[in-house]
């Protein structure tokens, strides 16, 4: 009776023994954040940012409403583009291209004028077999003076004066501002540079001024016109 009593005591004892492991392996497991086996897991969904996004880093995209930078590609091709050219309406034609008057097919020649006062005039003429435009204005030279002669922007005509073979086209150059406002400088030689229709340069004559021609710093030249009048109204 006493070996029963102690074999089911041990028995108790190995139980109770199994179960305070199984309870200490469940806490255990709790502090580790361990799940058992067999249990189904919840997923945890992610962080999700403010602005819709998931968290995850990605490009960013262009700001609305604000043009990429592009560089504009060489040879004629249009930023961003295939680098055709935009095509026309049907019934729209492109203007044929004139080639500009130059020292090769034209002259160039400066006179004095007695009205308005402290002006000259300034002729060309096509010399050559073609029609030829004078294109914007001259740029003049003073003497050997570092920068082109002011352009008047108020006298550009309303259309480019194009010269047949033996026309002229003029251009008026006013001398002097307003009396005491600059100091006149004395000038010999005049350089006249023709440009084309994308304003560069195509040569330079170089004219000799009328005696005693004096310049200063608020002169001007007016746009190439098809007349003498309209030269010299400004």
């Amino acid at each position: 009776m006493r070996t029963n009593r102690i074999r089911t005591t041990a028995l108790a004892a190995t139980a109770l023994a199994a179960a305070l492991s199984l309870t200490a392996c469940g806490g255990e497991d709790k502090a580790m954040g361990t799940k058992p086996a067999g249990a189904a897991q919840t997923a945890t969904p992610a962080a999700t940012n403010t602005d819709g996004t998931d968290g995850t880093a990605q490009p960013d995209a262009p700001k609305t409403g604000t043009p990429e930078t592009q560089t504009v590609p060489s040879q004629g091709k249009h930023a961003g583009g295939n680098g055709k050219k935009p095509e026309t309406a049907p019934n729209e034609k492109a203007a044929p291209s004139i080639p500009a008057c130059t020292p090769k097919n034209s002259t160039v020649k400066v006179s004095s004028v007695s009205r308005p006062i402290n002006h000259l005039l300034l002729t060309v003429t096509n010399t050559g077999s073609t029609d030829c435009a004078a294109y914007y204005a001259p740029f003049l030279r003073f003497d050997d003076a570092q920068a082109v002669y002011p352009v008047l922007d108020d006298s550009k005509p309303q259309a480019v004066v194009t010269l047949s073979p033996g026309q002229e086209a003029y251009a008026g150059i006013s001398l002097l501002g307003e009396p005491g406002q600059n100091e006149p400088v004395k000038s010999d030689n005049l350089g006249v540079i023709m440009v084309d229709k994308n304003n560069q340069s195509k040569g330079e004559s170089t004219l000799k001024l009328p005696a005693e021609t004096y310049t200063d710093s608020l002169g001007f030249v007016t746009y190439w016109q098809s007349d003498v009048e309209n030269a010299l109204m400004f």
